[in-house]
């Protein structure tokens, strides 16, 4: 088997964090919060969830990057990155 590259194998990690997480989101949805973002669009307390998880374990392993999240939008990195 190849080799994985270390952002790889992080990115898995926040992968799989943010999907034990929605799992047991999920398992209860009779509490599960939802809000419209617009026409025929919703988001649920459990995507932002994810999404949060998802970011903060790339942005413990690169500080420096900008990220485009499909519920937060932008979050700006360093100069160049």
């Amino acid at each position: 088997m190849a080799a994985i590259s270390g952002l790889i194998r992080v990115m898995e990690r926040a992968a799989r964090k943010a999907g034990t997480r929605l799992r047991r989101d999920f398992g209860e949805v009779e509490h599960l919060q939802v809000s419209r973002k617009g026409p025929s669009d919703f988001v649920s307390k459990a995507d932002r969830n994810a999404e949060r998880t998802i970011y903060e374990e790339l942005r413990q392993a690169r500080p420096d990057w900008g990220f485009l999240m499909e519920e937060s939008g932008t979050v700006e990195g360093a100069p160049g990155k």
